[in-house]
């Protein structure tokens, strides 16, 4: 994997794991090989690094340590919406230099986890659903520990950069632009109902209006930002509008069919400069304060030029002038959006022990070490073996024949470690609802 961030020579500076920034190169490739494939020459070249990549993500995901804002753990709309996309990415790779193998478990990973983003991160019923008038809507990042629980609405998650009684919030109470990726990387049609509902709440919370026209924030008590007099940020403050948002809902926008909406927030992006014309990271949205040079709509006193938003900003561009997202994967739109792709397996990981499989799917246990699983119906009144076999990406697997159980019933097992010699000494139990 590449490390959060890096020293010019490679070596590692930050060490915390964002799932994103070990499928975003996957992308990457899979970007090159489409639009310059003269210069990509054969995939057996990229197919060490791709398999290293996808292998990864295979054993660590769907789970991020840290978000792509370097904060918080959990689940997250977007980097579930990127590992999907670059599992799918990686799996037309596998299959060009015939590794099938590595291929279908890829492709059967990428649905299981695109069938469970709802599960995860889509928070219905909620107080702040019923204040805004839609039924539901994406949160900004569901914690880990929800993978047990029946929905994100349980679980709490903390705001970085606000003082330490105010650092926790109910997961449904945070809300981010974040969950737009699934229809930038494909994975949900941009007038999905879920993603409609969702663009309701964004805009009603996290939508500031500029001079120069819209922006928004990471998310609602967002404390990375200067203090309400001006003051710098000194660990905690209040988050400001940010112009690479402004691009990325542009790109929505163009998905959306309103190209001249995303052509709006272009010029919001090249109005939030000042005199260098660098993209700041962040732009002031309160009344002046000349004295300490913060002038409503332009830089604030946070990172400038951000590399990010100027990226996002010539892709933008890319994007208006084709007329469509310019690096939006072909492989999930053509899955998701246009065949509907569902999953017949449901899967189960010790970082993501689900209490129950939904009725008619079969149970996928996804192990990092060859096992023979022991496993039962009935409460241990007759029992199975089942041995795992190797994906050939460090992920060893075994399905469980559990579509045909009826809702209520349990499944038991538990492990015997081959490589190990040994027993694990715990059952787990899945219950089909």
């Amino acid at each position: 994997r590449w490390a959060q961030n890096l020293w010019l020579d490679g070596r590692p500076y930050w060490g915390g794991l964002q799932m994103d920034e070990a499928a975003l190169p996957i992308l990457l490739v899979d970007l090159l090989c489409r639009k310059a494939p003269e210069a990509m020459e054969e995939p057996s070249r990229w197919w060490p690094m791709v398999r290293k990549a996808a292998g990864f993500l295979a054993r660590n995901g769907p789970v991020t340590q840290q978000d792509r804002w370097e904060e918080d753990a959990g689940y997250s709309p977007f980097t579930l919406a990127v590992e999907v996309a670059a599992l799918l990415a990686a799996a037309e790779i596998a299959d060009e230099v015939a590794q099938s193998a590595a291929a279908m478990y890829l492709r059967d990973t990428a649905d299981a986890w695109n069938d469970n983003i709802e599960r995860w991160t889509y928070a219905i019923g909620s107080d702040l659903a019923r204040q805004i008038g839609v039924e539901g809507y994406y949160v900004r990042i569901a914690p880990p520990e929800t993978d047990c629980a029946a929905s994100p609405l349980q679980g709490f998650v903390p705001i970085k950069n606000r003082p330490p009684d105010r650092s926790m919030e109910a997961a449904t109470h945070v809300i981010s632009p974040d969950s737009l990726a699934l229809v930038r990387f494909g994975l949900r049609a941009p007038d999905d109902p879920r993603i409609v509902n969702t663009i309701k709440v964004i805009d009603a919370l996290l939508r500031v209006r500029l001079p120069q026209g819209p922006c928004w924030y990471r998310y609602n008590g967002d404390g990375y930002g200067e203090h309400e007099d001006g003051s710098p940020f000194d660990g905690t403050g209040i988050g400001r509008a940010w112009p690479l948002l402004a691009g990325e809902r542009a790109h929505y926008e163009l998905a959306a069919g309103r190209r001249d909406s995303a052509e709006a927030l272009l010029r919001v992006m090249e109005y939030s400069t000042e005199g260098s014309r660098l993209i700041p990271e962040q732009v002031w949205d309160a009344p002046e304060i000349p004295e300490r040079e913060l002038f409503t709509g332009k830089p604030s006193g946070s990172a400038c030029p951000l590399v990010w938003a100027h990226a996002e900003y010539i892709k933008l561009r890319r994007s208006l002038r084709d007329g469509t997202i310019f690096d939006q994967p072909p492989q999930t739109v053509q899955r998701y959006v246009f065949e509907k792709r569902r999953c017949t397996i449901f899967t189960w990981r010790f970082n993501n022990k689900p209490r129950s499989i939904p009725c008619g799917k079969t149970l996928r246990l996804d192990l990092l070490s060859p096992a023979m699983v022991h496993w039962s119906f009935d409460g241990w009144q007759t029992a199975q073996d089942s041995n795992t076999w190797d994906t050939g990406l460090g992920v060893h697997v075994v399905d469980l024949p559990t579509e045909k159980l009826t809702v209520g019933r349990q499944i038991v097992f538990t492990f015997y470690w081959i490589k190990e010699n040994r027993w694990h000494g715990a059952d787990f139990s899945v219950t089909v609802e």
